[in-house]
């Protein structure tokens, strides 16, 4: 495989400027890349999230120009050698290798954790399943992409790796190309006592276990397992375990056999926390006034390093212009960056997953009253998360005019006024767009 013939390529679709700036900066990792997935490096995590907010999308399509398949591309931190060294003793070393796989941020820790009304019961309860094993088991908590999920996790881990005890930390993703790995190789041996042998089991995501059956039914027997040996499970969710669906019901019983916690959207105020200690923990200066107009611009806390470090960058580079004025330009470019990679096809491919339609049937002259339903959350969803106008959105969706658009509109806007479950799944699938469009909380 060619990577050159691939940057390259993409070269010719972005500037000099941004491809010095950043593309440059990634490093291919052969041995660890195969046809359908390519790997790559970056020194630090400010390139690493701009190159996935602004790149990924380009860089996936140049890609499957090149070699023909569209490939997974996954992008890291690349850690200097010596990392083991900072490990307190060989007991400590034992558990970091066998925690390789699991992708710990040692970087995100309690402390470090911005703690504000929208999210402290959460915090609080996740010191206390590293206080006392198996006092709160399981603990799920859910909530929307970006409002600190992942960084409790990890904090767990931390926590728990200081105790010298095994911990996992994996996404439900992971743990199931695991399992279909070792299924196939005939070694699931391995991967229970991987699993079930550990001291504390943290899962990201577990809605993607929803509808695969097979899955579920391994995760049930560790969890069960583990449960059993009063080791602890902590897992994540973007919704609670009632709505998760396709999951099945002995699993989620045991998802709720313990405690569920929302943790609800960020506040404006927590969010001007969380902007002030990453830019402490970055020696990034920025003035309150700024702080104040990224905090009510941003819907995603999972992007406010990468926009930060951004504004920093070229405050350096233009020391004339105020960061003010350099972070309107900055979330300027974010907003419509990442509304730009939010496409009509890739909204009726979620809205048709969500509810078992297929994309053209959605299209389609059908006038049924579930493909009406799932036609109206796709119009409204494409009016919400496209700038095309309603023209376009009439000719995409097969529609008679735009008048028929706006018709749409007014019924599944009313609709999700006066239908709490409407209203659910409509955010349900706006938020699984808008998680696929920015990877990874």
């Amino acid at each position: 495989m060619n990577i050159n013939d691939i940057l390259n390529q993409l070269k010719n679709e972005i500037s000099q400027y941004e491809y010095d700036t950043y593309l440059k900066l990634l490093e291919f990792d052969e041995s660890a890349s195969r046809e359908d997935l390519l790997v790559f490096y970056t020194p630090n995590s400010f390139v690493t999230n701009w190159i996935e907010i602004h790149y990924l999308d380009k860089l996936k399509s140049c890609a499957q120009e090149i070699i023909g398949i569209p490939p997974k591309i996954h992008i890291k931190i690349k850690k200097p050698m010596n990392n083991v060294k900072s490990l307190k003793n060989n007991k400590n070393l034992k558990n970091s290798e066998s925690s390789q796989q699991s992708h710990i941020n040692y970087q995100e820790t309690f402390e470090n954790f911005v703690v504000g009304k929208s999210n402290h019961l959460a915090w609080d309860s996740c010191q206390k399943v590293v206080e006392i094993r198996g006092r709160i088991n399981p603990l799920l908590i859910y909530g929307h992409t970006g409002v600190g999920k992942t960084h409790l996790l990890n904090a767990i881990a931390n926590a728990v790796r200081e105790k010298n005890e095994k911990v996992i930390l994996i996404t439900a993703e992971q743990f199931l190309n695991d399992f279909q790995l070792r299924l196939n190789n005939k070694t699931m041996d391995t991967f229970r006592n991987k699993y079930r042998k550990c001291d504390y089991l943290l899962i990201d995501d577990v809605q993607f276990f929803g509808g695969k059956d097979q899955i579920c039914e391994e995760f049930h027997n560790t969890f069960n397992a583990l449960h059993q040996d009063q080791k602890q499970i902590v897992m994540t969710s973007d919704q609670p375990p009632k709505k998760i669906r396709g999951l099945e019901e002995r699993l989620r019983s045991r998802f709720e056999g313990g405690i569920v916690i929302e943790i609800e959207k960020t506040d404006l105020d927590t969010k001007k926390e969380i902007i002030r200690s990453k830019c402490n923990l970055n020696s990034i200066v920025l003035d309150d006034e700024t702080i104040n107009f990224i905090a009510t611009k941003l819907d995603n806390s999972r992007q406010i390093l990468g926009i930060i470090q951004n504004i920093n960058l070229q405050s350096n580079l233009n020391p004339n212009i105020t960061k003010l004025e350099i972070a309107i330009s900055v979330m300027k470019t974010y907003q419509r960056n990442t509304l730009e990679n939010i496409t009509i096809d890739k909204i009726l491919s979620f809205v048709g997953k969500e509810l078992n339609i297929k994309p053209s049937e959605i299209t389609s002259k059908a006038k049924n009253q579930h493909i009406t339903k799932a036609r109206r959350i796709a119009t409204y969803l494409t009016r919400k998360l496209t700038h095309n106008s309603m023209p376009i959105i009439a000719n995409k969706l097969n529609m008679k005019d735009h008048s028929s658009v706006s018709k749409a509109l007014k019924a599944i806007e009313e609709k999700i006024k006066e239908d709490e479950n409407l209203k659910n799944l409509v955010e349900e699938i706006e938020n699984k767009i808008k998680n696929d469009n920015n990877p990874q909380d």
